[in-house]
């Protein structure tokens, strides 16, 4: 495992957009690279579509 996420990444981040294909993948990608979930989703409406945030860690060494 590595110590620290690739390309200068944060060990924490929270992903935000449209709940669509689009969001899906970029949730998808950072699982490929390492990241794990962070709790549920979170999900509100604008008025015109839904938006969702996920929260994403990089597990650390005790995780192992």
């Amino acid at each position: 495992m590595i110590d620290q996420p690739p390309d200068g990444l944060p060990r924490y981040r929270v992903l935000t957009g449209p709940d669509d294909e689009t969001f899906c993948r970029r949730v998808s990608e950072a699982l490929g690279l390492g990241f794990h979930l962070y709790g549920g989703p979170a999900l509100t409406f604008n008025g015109e579509r839904v938006i969702v945030a996920q929260a994403l860690v990089w597990p650390s060494n005790a995780e192992e």
